[in-house]
């Protein structure tokens, strides 16, 4: 069972541990305050005492977990799963179908797809935030199956076009994008599509700027430059994309070590690790601050 609600929430077995605590507890604490206002209340009817007291922990329950998620560490956790709950049961529940209060993200992508993969993934359930276009510059990426098989939309760009033209701009303001993540993304983006997107393009560099980055430093060529520097560690950096190749603000890093006989292809193994347990969080947590 345990195993089952790991797979289903997505995490690890330490936080399923923080989570059921959270529930308990919460659960306990709904309990106690229902009967303590309901006491207070002194309704003598049973019919109406009953009627009240659901309503009363119906309202208090999703108080309780929230605040008692804090301490545990689980307040983004509950925040989604209250929000999901509520699309369940009718509340809330048009608002994804509308589009009102959801935010939509472009995922730009040249090649297989793996980030881009795992970050539906993260999305595809998700109460405000969703995945609602794949942007691609190569005809024969990978990322187009994995899109299709998600059913979702694609647009296919040209050089002159994006670099030329409005970069896409009409497009993408058609398809109502909010927010653009690179995932593997091999050409810069242009200043007016930054422009347009102030601080809401997001990128991923499988290094730890600001060292091995800038034009050519994309993936082998990046793990190749760290190994044959005889570097110690290397990681990942999620940053805000502005005119110059990897130079936004650093949002996230982490790292990883650099084993002593290293490949470029055994080290990219160990950042793509990273890159798919990390980017998605970080894409959420910019889109909602």
């Amino acid at each position: 069972m345990f195993e089952g609600l790991q797979k289903k929430w997505k995490v690890n077995g330490l936080q399923l541990t923080l989570i059921l605590c959270t529930f308990a507890i919460g659960g306990s604490a709904t309990g106690y305050v229902g009967k303590k206002v309901m006491n207070a209340l002194n309704i003598q009817q049973d019919w109406l005492w009953t009627i009240i007291y659901i309503l009363l922990i119906t309202i208090i329950w999703p108080l309780a977990v929230i605040i008692i998620s804090i301490p545990f560490g689980q307040y983004r956790f509950f925040i989604k799963y209250i929000k999901k709950l509520g699309n369940k049961i009718g509340i809330g529940s048009g608002s994804r179908e509308s589009g009102v209060g959801v935010r939509n993200l472009a995922i730009f992508a040249s090649g297989a797809g793996s980030n881009a993969e795992k970050i539906i993934e993260h999305f595809r359930n998700h109460p405000s935030i969703k995945v609602a276009l794949i942007v691609t510059n190569n005809a024969k990426a990978g990322v187009l199956t994995i899109a299709e098989k998600n059913r979702i939309p694609t647009l296919f760009i040209e050089k002159e076009a994006f670099f030329g033209g409005n970069s896409y701009i009409n497009e993408l303001k058609s398809a109502k994008i909010d927010f653009i993540v690179l995932a593997g993304f091999l050409w810069k983006i242009p200043a007016n599509l930054i422009k347009e997107y102030p601080g809401k393009i997001v990128n991923i560099h499988p290094a730890l700027l600001p060292r091995f980055g800038g034009k050519g430093m994309y993936g082998r060529f990046v793990h190749q430059a760290v190994t044959e520097q005889k570097e110690k560690e290397s990681g990942i950096s999620i940053h805000i994309v502005d005119e110059i190749y990897d130079h936004g603000e650093i949002i996230f890093q982490a790292t990883c070590p650099v084993l002593e006989n290293d490949t470029a292809e055994t080290l990219a193994q160990r950042i793509h690790v990273l890159e798919h347990e990390h980017y998605p969080k970080v894409i959420e947590e910019l889109v909602n601050r």
